[in-house]
């Protein structure tokens, strides 16, 4: 397995869960196109001992009553919203590529470096007031993070809280997202 980290690995929630990620983490070039270096963390979510201790350790972050529903963003942010959902026994809401919800959604655009993306939430997906954390596996430039982020508040959710288990922290998205907090368990 290709290693991201060093023993210098840093996050959020300290060095311990930074190395934890980093060691579970493949680098894969060239893709999608030539010159991309794709972080694949389909290593962590197969590593059931390893999953746990990230999952258990997004909910202590937060604490287990700082929310009342967790948003993941397509696709494989589903995957960590639904194990962080049930280790803290609230629901889940999925945020989907424009056309995939199959009832009236909010919908928010935003540019991507080349073109444009929509992204979609039912439009009764949260009551006021609802508590929102917000996860996704990997945050790169923020834009994708900021229009949801958006879409939620829009949905009448409240924000508390986005995390992320990777960081592409040269790509400068945390300043991008400010002054929402960021929480990522591993920034390279």
């Amino acid at each position: 397995m290709t290693e991201t980290h060093s023993t210098a690995a840093r996050g959020d929630s300290g060095p311990e869960a930074a190395r934890l990620v980093a060691s579970r983490v493949l680098d894969v070039p060239d893709f999608p196109k030539p010159g991309v270096l794709f972080k694949d963390l389909m290593p962590l979510f197969a590593d059931g001992k390893a999953f746990r201790e990230v999952v258990d350790g997004i909910v202590a972050y937060h604490g287990r009553d700082g929310f009342d529903v967790v948003v993941g963003i397509e696709a494989r942010g589903f995957v960590v919203a639904a194990a962080v959902a049930y280790a803290a026994g609230v629901g889940v809401v999925p945020v989907r590529k424009a056309g995939k919800l199959p009832r009236p959604a909010h919908s928010v655009s935003y540019a991507l470096e080349y073109g444009e993306a929509t992204l979609e939430v039912h439009e009764d997906a949260f009551t006021a007031g609802h508590r929102v954390l917000v996860v996704d596996d990997v945050l790169a430039t923020g834009g994708t993070a900021e229009a949801t982020l958006d879409l939620v508040e829009r949905a009448g959710g409240t924000v508390t809280g986005f995390t992320v288990l990777l960081e592409l922290g040269f790509l400068g998205a945390r300043e991008r997202l400010a002054p929402r907090p960021v929480h990522a368990l591993l920034t390279v």
